[in-house]
């Protein structure tokens, strides 16, 4: 049987959720399970096309919630975790013991962890490193901003190569070697580690490039990246080189989005007070309490400074 799994597409937790997800499957549910992976990523159009569940099972891990009737499981951790209200009362008329849902967890990997394992007695303690380290990514669980900038473990390293990788292969490739390599063996293999080196330069030039382009004001750092052919970076950057303030507000561009991105720092000597999930849901997005995103069509360059700025005054009040 084919198990097709839809996973939140260059972010470790996603990558990690995915593979947890596909050890449980196989070790407690269908042995014989065959597994395809689809990286999905915030748009601002719709985000399930009708095709994307091709499977005898469908799944979908850390990433919106969908009422099409053939997705068979679903986990998440995300605050807007439904794209309408009528999803999310779709997912509480149809309680389901497969489609789960939990904010307190700082990753989906470990929720999904602990209910293979309360509820199908499924236990893969080899996968415990992973997981951790999940929830140390996701939940910014790092001592400080060097620690998380600099990238010394190997579970950084390669947190750099799935979220800054153009196309999915390699974050599917990661996936598969996650059920059953360690994090310093995948780290190793060569490809990977020839793309981490060429990454890592390129993390090393989006240093400076923030640090050129960013603007703190009362404890809020902005920057636009509108025109850098940047995809991606670290979102830590910003309080390693400005390690007083209390939030984030970036602009960027790639080829099927403008994207907002609005963070609070997880060292911050002042306790963030913005709901950042909160306020992006009323721009059409969402994410976290102290993370979030928003999704705009290409080409909406305009319309997103103009959201930033709105935001960037709102957290500076």
């Amino acid at each position: 049987m084919l198990e097709r799994v839809l996973y939140h597409d260059h972010c470790f937790d996603g990558a990690a959720s995915a593979a947890f997800f596909s050890r449980f499957i196989a070790g407690a549910v269908h042995p014989d399970a065959e597994f395809a992976y689809t990286g999905m990523a915030h748009r601002a159009s719709q985000l399930f096309d009708p095709g994307l569940f091709d499977g005898d099972e469908n799944a979908i891990v850390d990433f919106k919630y969908s009422s099409d009737p053939r997705l068979t499981w679903w986990f998440d951790h995300h605050q807007s975790a439904f794209l309408t209200p009528e999803d999310a009362e779709h997912h509480r008329n149809g309680a389901s013991a497969r489609k789960l849902y939990d904010p307190s967890y700082k990753s989906c990997a470990s929720f999904i962890r602990d209910v293979a394992r309360d509820r199908f007695g499924f236990r893969a303690p080899d996968l415990d490193d992973l997981v951790n380290w999940s929830i140390i990514i996701d939940g910014a669980q790092y001592p400080d901003a060097r620690t998380a900038v600099e990238m010394g473990a190997p579970a950084m390293k390669l947190t750099l190569v799935i979220e800054a990788a153009r196309g999915s292969e390699v974050v599917h490739k990661a996936i598969r070697l996650m059920q059953s390599r360690s994090l310093e063996e995948i780290v190793a293999a060569p490809d990977i580690h020839a793309l981490y080196e060429q990454l890592y330069r390129r993390h090393l030039d989006s240093i400076d490039i923030i640090k050129n382009r960013s603007v703190e004001d009362r404890g809020v750092v902005f920057f636009d990246l509108a025109g850098c052919d940047m995809e991606g970076y670290s979102k830590f950057i910003p309080y390693y080189l400005f390690p007083n303030s209390t939030y984030t507000v970036s602009v960027s561009c790639s080829s099927f989005r403008t994207k907002i991105s609005v963070g609070s720092n997880p060292w911050t000597p002042e306790t963030p007070k913005h709901n950042l999930a909160t306020i992006c849901e009323r721009y059409g997005g969402g994410g976290h309490a102290r993370v979030g995103a928003i999704s705009l069509p290409p080409g909406a360059l305009e319309q997103a400074r103009q959201a930033a700025a709105e935001i960037v005054a709102r957290l500076k009040t």
